[in-house]
């Protein structure tokens, strides 16, 4: 391949997901931030094409009352409504009826916590709002355990895409187990995103390694002491892993290699 196909085929490196194309494949919450305008302000440096939106917490309608349509335009954006906050499946379920309802939006983030201190995902709750979303005609990209058995169950019933956490949501911690996330890419027929647990650029960019097809944050950027630059990083770090999966990264050798052959040193 020349030089020009290779750049070629960098420039087309999209991904899709239920019908929708992305080229960047950060995806970002609009919650946690000090106000809206930093949350657009966040949003913009960060490249993403696609955003979370907590259905439950976010002003959507009331337009007494700042709302985020004014500062992340659903025109530019693709709006993801999700459940957070949600502790039961008819919680979910409930919640994004209600999305569909207001704005029409038919492709969903589902999660489904359990309790504190950990709030990790519920997974016989979320196999039972799974069920009834896509019952509903829902298109549902799926929070889920870092459980390969679990990714895969829900990518037969029908979810279009599964987002296994990489630690607990807000933690910061990374990914707490690359090897089980490796796994479920492995497998997975539908697109991966790892979600939740991502707390700096370098992490962003091993989950992009790991070859997952996008990763999706908030508080990581929302959180930093500034979200702009941390927003521009993150962008930054996504691309360098998506370079760095399909570049093929140099096998691990437990003893060293001179880069340089020794064959024709002068003695």
């Amino acid at each position: 391949m020349d030089g020009h196909q290779n750049h070629q085929n960098q420039a087309d490196d999209s991904w899709e997901v239920a019908g929708h194309r992305f080229r960047s494949r950060l995806v970002v919450g609009t919650g946690r931030y000090k106000s809206l305008e930093e949350t657009a302000a966040a949003i913009e440096a960060s490249g993403a094409e696609m955003v979370t939106v907590a259905v439950r917490r976010v002003n959507l309608a009331d337009r007494n009352a700042p709302m985020l349509q004014d500062f992340v335009s659903p025109q530019r954006y693709t709006y993801l409504p999700n459940t957070a906050g949600c502790h039961t499946a008819q919680e979910a379920v409930r919640t994004l009826r209600l999305a569909r309802e207001a704005g029409g939006w038919n492709l969903v983030k589902l999660e489904v916590l359990g309790p504190p201190p950990f709030l990790y995902p519920d997974m016989p709750a979320t196999f039972e709002a799974a069920q009834a979303l896509i019952r509903d005609g829902f298109q549902v990209m799926v929070y889920c355990a870092d459980d390969p058995l679990a990714a895969k169950r829900l990518e037969e019933m029908g979810c279009v895409a599964v987002m296994p956490l990489g630690a607990p949501i807000g933690s910061g911690l990374g990914l707490t187990n690359p090897f089980m996330l490796r796994s479920i890419i492995e497998q997975a027929r539908v697109p991966v995103l790892v979600d939740a647990g991502i707390g700096t650029a370098s992490e962003a960019a091993q989950a992009m390694e790991l070859g997952c097809h996008a990763v999706l944050l908030n508080s990581a950027i929302a959180h930093a002491k500034d979200p702009v630059r941390m927003a521009r990083a993150m962008k930054a770090a996504v691309e360098a892993g998506r370079h760095a999966h399909l570049a093929g990264r140099m096998p691990r050798n437990y003893a060293a290699d001179a880069s340089s052959p020794l064959a024709g040193m002068i003695r």
